[in-house]
C-alpha cells in the first residue's frame, strides 16, 4: 500500500496557488520499472507536434468529456486498462490499492469530493522534446487529478507541473523529481499546466485520476 503510505505518512498540504498535496515515493520499484518499461510512440517521429493539449489531436477537455479513453490520439497514450493488465501487473495492484474502500475513503475526506461511487483512471506518460500543456482546469468529472514523476535520465528538476492563479501568472512549479508528485481535485480555479521547456530524453510520469465516467476499474 506505498500510495496509501504516503499520503498518510508522507505527504505535505499546500493552500497556494489552490490547494493541493505533494507526494513523496507513492509508487513501488516494480511500478516504476512497468511504467518505465511501457511502449509509447515518440509523435515527432510521426509527423506530429504537440499542440498543448495532452491527446494530441487538437480537441479540448470539453469534446472528450466522459470519453473513457481520454482523447482520439491512443497510439500515444497508454492507458491501463483489463485488456493490457496483464503486461502491467504491478501497476493493476497499484489500481487496485486506489479501488480499496479504505484509500478512497481518506482521499474523499481530505478533497471534499465523494469518491464511493467512482472509477479509477490510470495512464502511463512519456513527454519528448516540444511537449507543452496549456494552462487549464480539469473537467468537473475528473474528482481527483494526480501525478507522479519518474526522472531516471537526470532530467531538469524544473520539468513539473506549474500551477498558476486566477490571473493565469505562474506561482509554483512542482518538482520533477523521482517517485514524487502531488494531487488536488478539480475546481474552477485549479489552473495548471506545463509551459515549454527542455525535455532532454523524456518525462516519465503516471497520470491517475478519480473519474465519474465509466472505466475498467469501479471503485470498491
Amino acid at each position: 500500500m506505498s500510495f496509501l503510505k504516503s499520503i498518510s505518512t508522507n505527504s505535505k498540504k499546500f493552500d497556494h496557488p489552490f490547494l493541493h498535496w505533494e507526494l513523496n515515493k507513492p509508487l513501488t520499484d516494480e511500478q516504476i520499472n512497468e511504467i518505465i518499461r511501457a511502449d509509447i510512440d515518440n509523435p515527432l517521429e510521426h509527423n506530429l507536434n504537440y499542440d498543448g493539449t495532452r491527446a494530441i489531436d487538437g480537441g479540448e477537455g470539453k469534446f472528450r468529456q466522459g470519453i473513457a479513453d481520454g482523447g482520439k490520439a491512443l497510439k500515444f497514450r497508454c492507458f491501463v486498462t483489463k485488456e493490457n493488465s496483464s503486461s502491467f501487473p504491478h501497476l493493476t495492484k497499484f489500481i487496485n490499492e486506489l479501488q480499496a474502500k479504505e484509500t478512497t475513503e481518506i482521499i474523499s475526506k481530505l478533497t471534499g469530493k465523494d469518491l464511493s461511487n467512482s472509477y479509477v483512471r490510470v495512464e502511463v506518460i512519456c513527454d519528448r522534446q516540444g511537449f507543452w500543456l496549456k494552462p487549464h482546469c480539469d473537467i468537473k468529472e475528473k474528482l481527483m487529478s494526480c501525478l507522479l514523476f519518474i526522472n531516471k535520465h537526470n532530467e531538469s528538476e524544473n520539468l513539473g507541473t506549474d500551477f498558476y492563479d486566477s490571473n493565469l501568472k505562474r506561482v509554483k512549479t512542482l518538482p520533477y523529481k523521482d517517485n514524487y508528485g502531488y494531487f488536488f481535485t478539480s475546481g474552477p480555479n485549479t489552473w495548471h499546466g506545463m509551459e515549454k521547456k527542455e525535455i532532454k530524453r523524456e518525462r516519465r510520469c503516471l497520470q491517475v485520476n478519480y473519474v465519474s465516467f465509466k472505466t475498467d476499474w469501479k471503485v470498491d
